[in-house]
């Protein structure tokens, strides 16, 4: 793999994790990304997965008891 590719699949990991960690849908990333399946695109990014979690729960916690 060449330099240049090297740096379109950096781009693409970029992307896809500025996306993920902005809320974006899995869903909507994957199309940015022209995966075939949902599930390729967060077995990927799994690693921002759990950021987004907790996100999500602390959201929540806001929403109940706030």
């Amino acid at each position: 793999m060449g330099r240049g590719s090297s740096q379109l699949h950096d781009g693409r990991h970029t992307a896809a994790t500025l996306l993920l960690s902005e809320s974006v849908h899995p869903r909507v990333v994957m199309e940015v990304l022209g995966h075939a399946q949902t599930r390729t695109t967060t077995d990927t990014y799994n690693p921002v997965m759990p950021a987004l979690g907790r996100d999500a729960a602390d959201r929540m916690g806001k929403a109940l008891w706030d």
